[in-house]
């Protein structure tokens, strides 16, 4: 099977899960694997934070090298002819990241598993204990589109455009600054002229909300502009936007603030 329509239910891939080109990724964050931890039938831990990102960063979670994520992909057997699962524990959560992640890195056939293993497990499917598994190395290779992915200075620059849009994903209480950020020392803030859509909103239970309703959403708080920038707390929830527009079809570009709020507000005053 081939999925390029970026979503997939459980039961679309319990259907397609013996197919040989298949990887099923779990892209929980933090996560510690042991022998008490379960996924989804052969499905492979990828490390967010911990190889699949620049850990010499400032900033959590920020985007690794071209050469580190193909590395990295490789290693998890990941080949040019596979087709990609992603899934994590909450729902849909870190699971866009990864999404996102390879969009950056110029992998298409991804597709992020919606409603996540809660929903998996609501449809009573079959899980597992994870095992020490080794892979054979893939033949992966990353080709970086540098469009997708925006920093603290292409931020400022997209704040001179008025045919730029940025929306933050973090809640109502965070952006209107009535509650202190999670993160230690990091002050309350929010960047000027970006509008307010909590990632919440976009979720019907543990899945998204029709691509109708998604599409209502998006059309209330969206005037025509040529380019939309996500951002967040630290660049995770944004790209769950990212994906609720593109499943949306925006015609417009679609770039993520990978260090978001964290880094704005660390980096201004």
């Amino acid at each position: 099977m081939k999925n390029h329509h970026n979503i997939i239910s459980a039961n679309q891939l319990h259907k397609n899960q013996n197919d040989p080109n298949l990887i099923i990724l779990d892209a929980t964050i933090n996560k510690v694997i042991d022998k008490a931890s379960i996924r989804i039938p052969n499905a492979r831990f990828f490390d967010i934070k911990k190889k699949f990102s620049d850990i010499s960063a400032p900033f959590p979670s920020t985007l690794p090298s071209k050469a580190q994520f193909e590395t990295e992909a490789q290693n998890l057997g990941i080949n040019k002819a596979s087709w990609i699962v992603v899934y994590d524990d909450k729902g849909i959560y870190s699971s866009t990241r990864v999404w996102w992640l390879f969009k950056v890195f110029g992998f298409k056939n991804v597709a992020v598993l919606d409603g996540g293993l809660p929903e998996w497990q609501q449809h009573n499917l079959p899980v597992e204990n994870y095992t020490n598994e080794s892979y054979t190395k893939g033949d992966f290779e990353a080709d970086f589109h540098t469009n997708l992915m925006t920093n603290f200075e292409g931020v400022n620059q997209f704040l001179k455009d008025e045919n730029t849009l940025i929306i933050d994903a973090r809640s109502q209480a965070r952006f209107q600054c009535l509650v202190d950020e999670p993160k230690a020392g990091l002050r309350r803030g929010t960047i000027p002229n970006s509008k307010n859509l909590p990632y919440p909103d976009l979720f019907e239970g543990h899945t998204l909300k029709s691509v109708v309703e998604l599409s209502r959403i998006f059309s209330n708080l969206v005037e025509e502009k040529k380019t939309l920038v996500f951002s967040c707390g630290s660049g995770i929830t944004a790209c769950i936007l990212a994906l609720a527009a593109t499943l949306c079809n925006f015609k417009t570009n679609l770039i993520v603030y990978d260090g978001s709020w964290t880094e704005y507000g660390s980096l201004t005053d």
